[in-house]
């Protein structure tokens, strides 16, 4: 379905001081993604993984900031990916694209934010310094306001202090 036939409400949620974060790329292909980013104005986009079968998709996410909230175990039950071990996170993350790691729905698909950072953690070979730095990367990809954001950021170092020697930044 071409996102365009969306474009009026978006552009009516944007001028009502609302985000553009539309779902594309789960199950379609890239061109799904660049229309999201063309006719809605995406800010951020909802899962996005197959942006990875274009690599000028990737350059535009990376050199625009724009983020994929991405869920690795609900790309797998959805069948979006055939599994874990073939899920494209790593190549993402190795194109410089920002992203986020979410639990989707985590009744449906039997997993939380926790199970999903591990998850993430396994994928991208991150230790614990690595996984605070993607909830790191997270607090800065949101729309909080910059108190919110310091708050958070605060509290993830924190943390990182007390189960770790060495300090993130």
């Amino acid at each position: 379905m071409p996102r365009s036939q969306f474009a009026p409400h978006f552009a009516a949620a944007r001028a009502a001081g609302l985000r553009s974060v539309p779902h594309a790329g789960e199950v379609a292909g890239p061109e799904h993604v660049w229309q999201a980013v063309r006719d809605l104005g995406a800010e951020r986009i909802a899962h996005g993984i197959h942006s990875v079968r274009d690599p000028a998709l990737l350059e535009h996410l990376a050199e625009h900031a724009i983020t994929l909230e991405v869920c690795p175990t609900s790309n797998v039950r959805t069948r979006a990916v055939p599994s874990l071990a073939e899920h494209p996170l790593p190549a993402l993350v190795a194109a410089g694209v920002p992203v986020t790691v979410n639990s989707d729905d985590p009744p449906m698909f039997g997993t939380d934010l926790n199970r999903e950072y591990a998850v993430a953690a396994e994928l991208l070979s991150l230790d614990e310094k690595g996984v605070a730095a993607l909830a790191r990367a997270a607090v800065e990809a949101s729309f909080l306001d910059a108190g919110g954001k310091s708050a958070l950021l605060a509290e993830i170092d924190a943390y990182a202090v007390q189960n770790s020697s060495a300090p993130l930044g």
